[in-house]
């Protein structure tokens, strides 16, 4: 449908894209990866007419039309809610228009005049094309979406204006969403919905006629919603079948396989250097020798990317405490007439793992707070236990920093004296090195803010370990440092976010927040969002989805079981021809680098034809492995 055509374009020295090229079909469900400042939100812009390429060009069909979510700064106007998201299909919009004006004139002319006739003509034309339009099904499908995406029906009068630039974004999505484009195309879309509201959108996106292109660092999220992805990086658009869990698999795959051809040209190019050096003024040689040469010069040489730019830390291990660490009996709080909290009742026990989710506004950051000492309740109390140590990530932790001090100023503050000395090195295991400790923490980025948030908690003595969504920022590899640190963590923690893929392996127990009420859940974040889900959207399932009865689910599992052996076989086997494959062409390049090699006439060119045929086996087996182990890798995922 939509063909990027060698994109090249360069900020100043900072080169985005070069001869960068791919396609997008329709229906395509796309997640768009990549380290940051490597052109996803650009790619996106390009799309969308918003950032003109240097060069090549966007292909694109005449009756194709994109919708683009940027990742903050959504326009709305200050109309009531259902009419603003109402806006979105414009051709109804006109025809409303057109019959008012038509009703206005009905109204106002005397019934023989001819405007009167006319205009008669027109309402009866319209109110066809309306009920053509399937006018009267706008309401409740704006409603479904709206509600789907955490709004309530008595929100569907109130003016835009009065929502926050959160709730405003879950406007324009919806917009986006209701105006169904060719292409829709959405920039962090999770950034600004709860875990109810990500599990609804996932569910919508997988009825979406168009096509979808998202860039996100949810991983679950693209996981759930892509079945093909573009990695953004130095300049291209590599695309991968599968979701990311694929893709860093089949990414890996391909770097293995980049660096052992990497190597293997090394190797060659060593004894051809060798060979020369070693005749370059017998002249016998001469012209072997300058056959090299060239040959040399000619060759593009590998070059395996690489980025060890990755956050490496350990939480200290925790002191002893009592067996109750936090203990709140009948909490409130309210802010003005809006009672966030009411009536919380909680005990934490010693080791228990928490993730805390809710609805926007349900007072999970509120609650927080008044865990941490940061907030008095109106009414109730809130009391730790003996020994207990509290260290509080807040979701504004970044906001916090002092402008006027530099990265290394700032961590030392919040040190404790035992941990002071340890400050630069942990730093640098935040990505801090060098003359970085000294820049000020008002130019630092949001994911250097984060960082630095973090790194202070880690400078602190504590056993209780409170987090107010302490991945908002953090690319792909930073979360999964946290996420490994906090695996490995003895103590005791309860975690805000609505981050599955980061919480899920982190947690045993679930606390939602919702106005009026604390509910408890055994499990993950997972096993929480499936049974919100049956709860509220029982009907909103993928197209084609029905129950399966015990009997057909095991029949599936043992079908699954099968094919995931035949597929572990296959990878097995092809690595062992590989591991052959690879000894024969050491073999044949150890003979070939012999001094009198190509004094043995025919005897050479054979053993060179057997080489050649050799490595185009090699090339072949690596292609198969890559294609069994795609494979395998959606199979495990599905």
């Amino acid at each position: 449908m939509i063909e990027i055509s060698n994109i090249d374009l360069s900020f100043g020295s900072h080169r985005i894209f070069s001869g960068a090229r791919a396609a997008i079909r329709n229906s395509d469900r796309i997640g768009v990866v990549g380290a940051n400042g490597a052109g996803k939100t650009t790619l996106l812009r390009i799309l969308a007419s918003e950032t003109v390429p240097d060069s090549g060009e966007i292909l694109k069909p005449k009756y194709a039309t994109i919708g683009y979510l940027p990742q903050d700064g959504a326009a709305l106007s200050d109309r009531p809610l259902a009419e603003e998201a109402e806006s979105s299909f414009e051709n109804i919009v006109l025809l409303r228009q057109r019959l008012a004006d038509a009703e206005a004139i009905v109204a106002s002319a005397p019934q023989e005049s001819e405007e009167y006739a006319d205009a008669v003509g027109q309402m009866c034309d319209i109110r066809q094309k309306l009920d053509d339009a399937d006018e009267s099904k706008v309401r409740p499908r704006v409603e479904a979406v709206l509600c789907g995406l955490g709004f309530s029906k008595s929100d569907m009068q109130r003016p835009c204006s009065e929502f926050s630039g959160g709730w405003r974004m879950r406007v324009a999505l919806a917009k986006l969403l209701l105006g169904s484009p060719s292409l829709l195309m959405l920039d962090e879309p999770t950034n600004h919905l709860d875990i109810e509201s990500i599990a609804w959108l996932e569910a919508y996106l997988a009825n979406f006629r168009g096509a979808v292109l998202t860039v996100s660092h949810d991983r679950a999220f693209l996981n759930n919603t892509c079945s093909r992805i573009f990695h953004v990086t130095s300049g291209r658009i590599d695309t991968y079948t599968g979701n990311y869990d694929s893709f860093e698999a089949q990414a890996e795959a391909r770097r293995q396989h980049a660096e052992h051809a990497a190597a293997n040209q090394a190797r060659m190019l060593e004894k051809t250097e060798r060979f020369i050096e070693r005749f370059r003024y017998k002249a016998s040689k001469a012209a072997q020798v300058q056959s090299r040469i060239k040959m040399l010069e000619k060759i593009d040489r590998l070059e395996v990317e690489r980025d060890d730019s990755k956050i490496n830390f350990r939480f200290p291990p925790p002191r002893r405490c009592g067996q109750t660490v936090l203990k709140l009996e009948a909490v409130s709080k309210a802010f003005g007439g809006l009672r966030v909290l009411d009536n919380v009742n909680l005990r934490v026990e010693r080791g228990q793992k928490i993730g805390v989710v809710g609805v926007n506004g349900a007072g999970k950051s509120t609650l927080s707070k008044i865990i941490a000492g940061q907030m008095k309740p109106d009414s109730g109390s809130v009391e730790l236990g003996l020994n207990v140590e509290l260290s509080f990530f807040a979701q504004d932790q970044s906001a916090q920093l002092n402008p006027n001090n530099d990265v290394l100023t700032e961590a030392l503050e919040a040190a404790s004296d035992e941990r002071r000395p340890h400050a630069r090195t942990l730093l640098g295991a935040f990505l801090f090195s060098g003359d970085d400790v000294f820049k000020k923490t008002s130019v630092l980025s949001g994911g250097e803010k984060n960082r630095l948030a973090l790194a202070k908690i880690l400078l602190k003595d504590f056993n209780f370990l409170l987090l107010d969504e302490p991945t908002n920022h953090l690319d792909m590899l930073s979360k999964k440092a946290l996420q490994q640190a906090l695996k490995s963590y003895e103590g005791t923690y309860m975690i805000v976010s609505h981050d599955r893929y980061f919480l899920d392996p982190l947690v045993d127990d679930i606390i939602e927040l919702s106005p009026g009420r604390v509910r408890y859940f055994k499990g993950n974040l997972s096993d929480y969002a499936e049974r919100v889900m049956r709860e509220k959207y029982p009907v909103l399932r993928p197209s084609g989805a029905s129950e399966d009865t015990q009997k057909e689910r095991r029949r599936k599992k043992a079908a699954l079981r099968e094919s995931l052996y035949k597929l572990k076989a296959r990878v097995r086997e092809i690595e062992a021809s590989i591991a052959q494959t690879e000894k024969s062409v050491a073999d044949l390049e150890l003979e070939m680098s012999a001094p009198d090699f190509f004094k043995r006439g025919a005897q050479c060119a054979e053993i060179s034809e057997k080489y050649s045929c050799q490595k185009n086996l090699l090339d072949s087996l690596y292609s198969d492995w890559d294609k069994a182990q795609t494979e395998l890798s959606e199979a495990e995922n599905a």
